[in-house]
């Protein structure tokens, strides 16, 4: 079965306009969801929609509504919300182009193939902007409404094609000062920083996202699995946790493959005084002697 567009419309670009269909580029993997349970009996636990006063009512009987002061509403129905009139409902204008890297990741948000409609100028259209965009390094920026909500977009060559990603509007986004503000302004040890650095490049390759297992779902099955079959669950293999280290410098020495000096010294043999020293020498003069 063809995947369903999440939304139909238009890419614009001054007086170009090219026809497009967004696909989610996402899908949900294979996590575990868990129901609420009565115990006693067994059974799932339902939740009814009820009105105050009223008790429970029927679904076709809800519409929205806008607070406007305590208690008291604005009641809308969603073919009064769909008749809004905008311009942008079913349009993309790039109003704005920006470097790749520019924009800071925590506004991005959900990500979209754009494929082109079945339309010999709107493919030809669709990918001179592919190929402006790659050559150029940059970002579209528009806006979009789908689904109710109005968005952010960016749109950015991907392999063959486009991909949108939603943006997060500024009121949206916490400023991050309040959460660095204990970071201390003490600069590190350069040598720590060379280790670390060493570290990272150590560990450095190509992303591969296969490499990456939800190990914590896996676990969750077989827990279920055992408790189905009514026995105990088998142990999913996990990392080991590291030892404890005696500092962050030997922490990282180890970690790079370096001895660290708390090791060194653990090696060499405790230093005897110079009384004991000139002790053993006697005794070893007297055995020759005997």
């Amino acid at each position: 079965m063809p995947a369903r567009a999440y939304w139909t419309g238009r890419i614009r670009l001054s007086l170009v306009s090219i026809p497009v269909q967004l696909y989610s580029a996402t899908k949900s993997g294979a996590r575990i969801a868990f129901n609420q349970i009565h115990e006693p009996s067994g059974k799932r636990i339902r939740y009814e929609k009820v009105v105050p006063g009223i008790g429970a009512i029927d679904t076709g009987e809800i519409v929205k509504g806008y607070e406007v002061e305590k208690g008291k509403y604005v009641l809308l129905t969603d073919e009064e919300i769909d008749e809004v009139k905008l311009e942008a409902k079913r349009t993309i204008d790039l109003v704005q182009f920006v470097s790749e890297d520019e924009i800071d990741p925590v506004y991005f948000e959900g990500a979209y193939y754009i494929a082109p409609e079945d339309d010999e100028d709107g493919q030809e259209a669709y990918v001179v902007l592919r190929d402006a965009l790659r050559k150029e390094k940059k970002i579209g920026l528009g806006q979009i409404v789908v689904r109710g909500k109005g968005g952010i977009v960016a749109i950015r060559a991907a392999g063959k094609g486009l991909m949108l990603q939603m943006l997060h509007y500024a009121d949206e986004v916490q400023k991050a000062d309040k959460f660095f503000k204990d970071v201390p302004a003490k600069k590190p040890d350069s040598e720590m920083i060379s280790l670390a650095s060493e570290l990272i490049e150590k560990k450095t390759k190509k992303f591969d996202p296969k490499e990456f297992h939800d190990k914590y779902t896996d676990a969750l099955k077989e827990l279920i699995e055992a408790k189905q079959e009514k026995r105990a669950p088998r142990q999913i293999e996990d990392a080991e946790l590291p030892s404890n280290v005696i500092n962050l410098m030997d922490a990282l020495k180890r970690s790079v493959g370096k001895k660290g000096e708390s090791a060194k010294e653990e090696k060499k043999p405790a230093k005897r005084s110079k009384r004991a020293a000139k002790s053993s020498r006697r005794s070893a003069k007297r055995s020759k002697a005997a």
